[in-house]
This record gives structure tokens, sequence and C-alpha cells, in this order.
């Protein structure tokens, strides 16, 4: 006679194959080591001198970067506790585009330190109370802590001084050269009524030279060739179709009896008539350059060199929307002529060559300009990534200035001042959040203490040194990376800055990310779906 095992209620419950973990040792002592294992990977390529990391995706795309955001997204993580780290740093990277890596850590030390609160026997409730009086007191303090505010936004000066940090964790040592040149752009397409859109800095990356050789545009680049004969026009009108550049086929396929030459010579002479007549009322309007979004065809060619027309063929429809709102055009469904409304102007649009590679150039030389672009030079493709990422960060940070110019100093030192300032608040709590409090102040220590790291200095000498500055007043005071050892300097002085906003939503993102994973109690995950895997057969195809 069998013995019927008994299953535990969950399991008779579901269908066969369901797991349920529950209670601290199954289910938050492992929820909080998956986030620990995520923050680790991501901890080494934080600060200038973050270490870069090789990331190969599902389609073998190689990826070299110290990105935070990049690597989450090509890393595809499937632990569901780790997703909500990894959920708030891309709220972080849609917020404000920048502080991705940062908030990671800081959720990831928080629920370090809450595993040992727990480990001591508060109760997983306390804990979030202790984090959640503790961030409200941290997003109170942070204005107090405002050490410069960027008045003249038009001021290139001003403006790259906020920009420099920025740039500088991703690409440390060309720093100025990057900020000043993303400052240009960003002040070039600022519009007058305050609406920066971030769209409108766009890179073009293309192989060669070095990245002191990068440049703007004022105006789109296109690594594009010409299609047909025509490659330059200046004073452009421009004429924008979202179709192929080719006559259009008839919806139902018919049959067509021919008995002799002259009705075949006929036959084909009305497409060409009716192509001609297309092609020959967009050049009446005026229009000299027409971008279409499909295929050109050989006789519309044919009769785009007749009439002088420009052809450049974009294969984007994203670039294609971005033409349009670089020279106020409206993309056409269907070959019609323009209305005066609906074409597009633009001072020149030339054939050009940067480095070897041909590019289209749609030149803009007034002052409102609607779109830039940076044209990237590098020797290796990464390196042009890694540029293009410090680019977007820059962009992004001059989208927060246009919104709160308030800055704090970085280098650790708000963290710093943090940590002391919320540990002091800690002791005036009665109760057991007390010590939750105590150790949400000291997981800004992270901060600093990774940079430390990373610059292979001392990490708890450096962090003393800032708790004794910090506790004489001198709230400015960080991490010198540059210095002997582990130095500290007023970072104001030094210039580096961190955007209030930027770490204000990160404070927020990573404490309410915390709190989260510290809220589940119970796992549980119903079997998957779909029957055995198949045996590997050598004549089944990819899919």
């Amino acid at each position: 006679m069998a013995l019927s095992v008994p299953k535990s209620m969950i399991q008779s419950m579901m269908k066969d194959g369901a797991k349920s973990f529950r209670g601290l040792e199954e289910a938050v002592y492992r929820n909080i080591e998956a986030c620990r294992q995520l923050t680790k990977i991501l901890q080494s390529s934080y600060g200038p001198n973050g270490m870069n990391k090789m990331v190969i995706n599902h389609l073998d795309k190689l990826f070299v970067t110290n990105d935070a955001a990049t690597m989450l997204r090509e890393l595809e993580v499937q632990h569901p506790a780790a997703k909500m780290l990894l959920f708030a740093s891309q709220m972080q990277e849609q917020e404000m585009g920048d502080g991705t890596n940062w908030v990671l850590m800081f959720a990831g030390a928080l629920l370090n330190s809450a595993e040992e609160l727990l480990k001591m026997g508060l109760s997983p409730a306390e804990v979030i109370e202790g984090y959640d009086m503790a961030c409200n007191k941290a997003l109170e303090i942070l204005p107090e802590l405002v050490s410069y505010t960027v008045k003249d936004l038009r001021d290139a000066k001003e403006v790259a001084k906020a920009m420099r940090p920025v740039v500088a964790s991703k690409q440390y040592g060309n720093e100025e050269f990057l900020s000043e040149l993303i400052t240009k752009a960003c002040l070039s397409v600022y519009p007058a009524n305050g609406q920066f859109n971030v769209d409108n800095v766009r890179v073009q990356k293309i192989m060669g030279s070095g990245i002191y050789s990068s440049d703007i545009v004022n105006g789109m680049v296109f690594k594009r060739f010409v299609e047909g004969d025509v490659t330059k026009v200046t004073d452009a009108k421009i004429c924008v179709l979202s179709c192929p550049l080719d006559s259009m086929t008839t919806e139902t396929k018919g049959t067509v009896l021919i008995k002799n030459s002259e009705e075949l010579m006929n036959f084909s002479k009305g497409e060409e008539d009716l192509l001609d007549s297309q092609i020959k009322a967009i050049a009446e309007t005026g229009c000299n350059v027409i971008v279409t979004g499909g295929k050109a065809a050989d006789m519309a060619l044919h009769f785009c060199n007749k009439y002088k027309i420009m052809v450049v063929r974009l294969m984007s429809k994203f670039d294609l929307r971005r033409l349009c709102r670089a020279t106020q055009a409206t993309a056409l469904p269907r070959i019609t002529p323009p209305t005066p409304e609906e074409a597009g102007k633009c001072d020149s649009v030339a054939l050009a060559e940067i480095g070897d590679t041909p590019v289209v150039i749609f030149k803009q030389d007034r002052e409102d300009n609607a779109v830039a672009t940076i044209v990237i030079r590098g020797s290796t493709t990464n390196i042009m990534d890694d540029i293009e990422r410090a680019v977007d960060d820059g962009v992004n940070c001059f989208k927060a200035l246009t919104r709160d110019g308030r800055m704090l100093s970085g280098a650790g030192a708000v963290e710093m001042e943090l940590a002391q300032r919320i540990a002091s608040y800690g002791q005036t709590v009665p109760g057991l959040e007390q010590y939750a409090i105590k150790k949400y102040a000291e997981a800004f220590e992270i901060v600093p203490r990774t940079m430390a790291e990373n610059a292979g200095v001392k990490a708890t000498e450096l962090i003393s040194n800032l708790y004794a500055a910090h506790n004489n007043g001198e709230k400015n005071i960080g991490f010198n990376i540059e210095g002997e050892g582990s130095a500290t300097q007023d970072s104001l002085e030094a210039g580096v800055l961190d955007a209030f906003l930027v770490k204000y939503w990160a404070i927020k993102f990573s404490s309410n990310a915390a709190s989260t994973v510290l809220r589940v109690d119970q796992i549980i995950m119903a079997k998957q779906a779909g029957g055995p895997k198949p045996k590997t057969n050598p004549d089944w195809d990819e899919d």
C-alpha cells in the first residue's frame, strides 16, 4: 500500500510544480541576497574611476561600458526582487537620465543594513517605518545643503561648470572638452520659451580620428549617400515623403494582352508620363530637395535629375520625423506637390565627407535652431558608444537644470552630511525605529566608500576623515580623487557638483524600492508554462 505524501496548503491548491517560500529565512533573506548580487556587479563601475563591464547580450552584441542603465538593459535580470531595484533605476533614468547606479547602490546598502536589523530581531514593519521616517528627513534636509545655483542658463560657462562632473563620471579626462561641446549644442537648441526637448540634440558617430575632432553641426547629419546626381543645394526647399519615390502600383494584379509593338510602347509610356508630371509638379512648387522614406526608383531619379532635384533616402521613420521637426516640414503620404506650409526650409543640403564616410548635412544657420547634431569621432565603436552615453547624460543634466537650477556638492559631500545629520536625528526618535534610522544614515557611507575603493584608497580612513570634517560644520568637504591617498577637498571650490533634482529623486526611488523588497514575506511561483524542452536536433533552425 503506497503512502500518500501530504502536500502543504499552497501546493494542494495550485498546479503540480508550484513553489512557495515564506518567512524571513526563505523569502526576505533570499530577496536581499539577490539584490546584493545585482548591486555588487555595478558597484565597481561607480564614479570617475569606475571600471568598465563587458556585456554580451542575447543577440551577441558587445557592450563595453560603465553606464549602469545600459548594463541593466542588456542583462535581462530574472529574479523578481532584483527586478524591483531595476525598475527604480529605470524610473530614475526616465525621470532624470542620470544617477541610475547611485539608486542601485544605495538601495543595496539599505537592504544590507535591513538584513542586520532583522537578524537583531526587529520586524520588517519596524525597519520599513524607520526607513520611511529617515527618507522624509533626508528630503527635508536636502534643500539646506544647496551650495550653488545656476542663475543664467544662457551662460555657457555656468552651464558647463554644472555639466562637467556628470560627464566626468563617464569620460574621466575628456570632461572639459565634452562638457563645453554639449553645452554649446544644448544652448543652440534651447528655445526662448524654456521648453527644452532632449530629442533635439542628436548624436552621429563616425569612425576615425580622435575624440577631440568631434564637432557640432547646427542641423542634421546622416550617414547616407545622395540618390541622384545633384549633391549640393543652397537655400533648400524640402519635400518630405513618407512613401517610396516610385510609381504607385495598383491594388489588384491584372493581365494585359499586348498584340503589337505600338501597344507595348504606349503601355509603359502612360506610367512614365504620370511619374514625369508628378515630379514636375513638385519642382514647380520650388522644391529642390526630395527626402523619401522608401526606395527611389530609377525612373523617378531620371526625372529628378532632369529637374535638378536632389534626392535623399532615409531608412528610419524616427530620422524622418526629426528632420521634419528640424526643417518645419510635413511628411506627405503620397507623391503630391507640397503646399507652402508643408514644404520644409533649410539653408543648405550638401553631400560631404567626414573621414572617409559620406554624409548628407542639412544645415541651418539661424539663431533659433530646432535640432543640433554632435558628430562624435573615435577609434572604435565602443569608445564612441561610451561618449554617446556621456553626451546623453550631459543633455539630461541640462534638462534638469531647466527645471531646477540648484546644485549640491558632489564627491560624497552631500552623502556624508546627510549621514551625520540623520544619525543625530535618529537619537531623538524613541522606539525601535531609531535603529533603522541610524542604519539608513550609515547606508549613505556606501557612496564615498565605493569611490574610494574604485580609486584604490583605504575607504575606512577616508570615511573617518570625512566625518571629522563634517562634524566641524564643513558641509562641502568630499573625496579628492586626484589627491594623495584618502585626501579630502572642498567640492564646491573643486567644481564637483550634483544636480539637486537627481539626488532628490534618487533618494526617493531607492528608499521606495528597498521598502518594497522588505514588504515581501512570501514568494509563490506557479509552475512554468510549456512542456519538456525538446532534444536538440541538428536539422532544426534556430527558432
